[in-house]
Formats: structure tokens, sequence, C-alpha cells
């Protein structure tokens, strides 16, 4: 009998120390009014960067291609899992020089050749279980290192395939499949992004293409994501110099914006065009490098905007190569600086 107590004394206690571990790791982001916490406390406090969520465009660190173009553009074999170890390893470099969070996609982005076939869905909308284990293993990582994934769901290139979804109603599935695979995981440091530039031409070649890149068509996914989970932070992204649609902005969670097009000079007056929404503004895309990405980083935090750096030679385009501040080091330099508490931006500079 004391034996058994001993030993029931013991499965609690192991419980306790699991449980305690699993609370140490489960990293969770929320919002209040237009900052950015996470674990409770402001992001980035007392840096330029407070509350704001630095960011990195890593779309094809999941990515795969079904299709026969690959092997026809590169002749070599490429191995997915291997591609996501590679980034998985480089997660606490990236950490280590300022960045908050990472944008994955569950199509991808352009991999430098068209015809890829690339989706973490069947043409129904049903989850494929081997790539969604990649996402997986990037989420937990990001998890235990204190960081958060911007979740992409639709990218315009995947159409006409055999993976591509089939309609509406197979978009709609493939959404709440993907917000339910959240749900069910428990995912605390994942945001949601609908689709990556909705308004694209390319999301036209899709069936019902029209009503997907349509505000309506939009409005529609928004709202059944946060019917399924009320509490799961969400968006989706339009074009470049647009001001976000009035409804949609009141619809989603914070504002996410592209800056691929934007003259330096625009910046503030596109960030400000957004303010009054009152929710966190998120740029999740800008391809500007070295000296100008420098600019462009302090521009957006200058004015009070989230910066997400787009490197896509070196981490979006086949081979997909994950080198940590290597892959740009002046710009990972101030993405570290803007996010150490006590750097004063020196204004007179920009």
């Amino acid at each position: 009998m004391k034996s058994l107590i001993k030993f029931s004394s013991f499965l609690i206690v192991l419980q306790l120390i699991i449980g305690c571990d699993d609370m140490k790791n489960n990293t969770t982001v929320t919002i209040k009014g237009d900052r950015w916490f996470l674990n409770g406390n402001v992001l980035n406090e007392g840096s330029p960067a407070k509350g704001l969520l630095m960011n990195v465009r890593m779309v094809n660190a999941v990515f795969e291609d079904r299709g026969a173009e690959l092997s026809k553009k590169f002749n070599h074999d490429f191995d997915p899992q291997k591609n996501t170890d590679h980034f998985i390893s480089m997660i606490p470099e990236y950490v280590a020089n300022g960045i908050n969070c990472f944008t994955i996609s569950l199509q991808g982005g352009a991999p430098g050749y068209e015809g890829a076939v690339n989706s973490a869905f069947e043409s129904d909308g049903t989850l494929r279980l081997n790539y969604m284990k990649r996402v997986a293993e990037v989420i937990n990582t990001c998890n235990k290192n204190s960081c958060i994934v911007i979740l992409s769901c639709f990218y315009q290139r995947q159409h006409s395939h055999f993976s591509a979804l089939n309609g509406k109603e197979a978009i709609m599935n493939a959404l709440k499949n993907t917000v339910l695979w959240i749900k069910k995981n428990n995912f605390r440091n994942v945001l949601l992004e609908v689709s990556n530039e909705y308004q694209h031409g390319g999301f036209k070649k899709w069936k019902d293409g029209e009503w997907l890149s349509d505000n309506e068509g939009q409005l529609e996914l928004i709202k059944l994501a946060k019917s399924l989970y009320p509490s799961l932070l969400v968006s989706t992204s339009g074009m470049d110099d647009r001001q976000a649609n009035t409804s949609i902005a009141d619809a989603v969670d914070y504002i996410s914006i592209h800056f691929n097009n934007t003259l330096l000079e625009n910046y503030k007056e596109k960030i400000n065009a957004n303010k009054k929404f009152g929710k966190p503004i998120v740029c999740n895309e800008d391809d500007k490098l070295e000296d100008v990405g420098v600019n462009a980083l302090v521009f957006s935090v200058m004015n009070g905007c989230s910066w997400g750096y787009m490197n896509s030679k070196q981490n979006q385009t086949m081979p997909f190569k994950f080198e940590g501040a290597k892959d740009d080091t002046a710009v990972y330099k101030m993405m570290k600086k803007v996010s150490t508490p006590e750097y004063i931006i020196d204004q007179s500079v920009y």
C-alpha cells in the first residue's frame, strides 16, 4: 500500500513537472490595442521596436514539389524534410538577431520557376499529413524559442494542377481544416493569414477565383476562421500601396500590408493611412536588401509598423538557403539593434 502511495505521488510530481515544461514552452501571442504581446509581456520592451512584430518571410521553409518541373529545372533531388530541418536548425540564430516571427505558407511562395505543385491541401481541402508534419515541426521549434509564426493559407500560384483546390467549397474546407488543426494542437504562437495578396491577378486562375480575390470572399473566410476559433488572431494581405479595405480592416485582428513596391519616402503615408483602424499594422513582405533594407526597417519602426524582411534570392528561390544573419548582415545587424532595450535610432541619419 505504501509503495502504491509513493508511486502515485511520483506520478503526480511527474505530471506537474511535465505540465510546467509545457507551460514554459507554450509561447502565447496576444494583442492589446495596436501592440503585440508575448506571454503577457509587450514585445521588445524598452527598444525602438516596442510592441512591434519583427518578422521574416520564410514561406518555402516547408516547400515541396510533387510535379515534374523541379527536376526539369534543377536536375537534382530535393528533400522537403532536409530543407525544413535546415531551416529549423537556424531558428535560434534568427531569433538571437531580433526576429520575433516567421511567415510560413501552406502553399509556399515563388521558388524561382513556374509550375511547382506545392500545397498542404488535397484538391478537396483535406490537409496532407506529411506536409503538416513539417509545419508543426517549425511551429514547435518556434514555440521553444519564444517565437511566433504567421501561417499563410492561400498563394496565387497554386492553380491548374492535380492538387489545386477545386472551388469555393474546397477553399472553405481547406481553411476550416487549417483552423481546426491549429486549435487541436493548441498552438498559441500562431497567427493566421488567410491569403497572400488576395487581390493578385493569379487568383483569377483559381476555380471560383473571382470570389476568392474579392473583398466579400475574404470576409467570408475571415468570419469562418473566427467562428471556428475566436481567440485565433486572423488577417489577410492585400497588394502594395493600397490602404486596407475598411470592411476587412474591421473584421481582422491585425492589418497586414506589403512594402515591396513602396518607395521609402511613402512609408509614413502608407502606415498612417492604416492607423485609423486602431490595430497593429504588420508588413510581412518587403524585398529591399542591404542598406536599402536597413532604411526600410528603420522607417517602418519609426512610424510604428512591424516590419517583415523578404530575401527572395536567398530564402525563397531554389536552392533555398537559411544562413541566419549571414543572409544579409546589414539588415540583421539593424534588426537586432532596434529590438534591443535602450538602443536609440539616430533619426538625423534617416
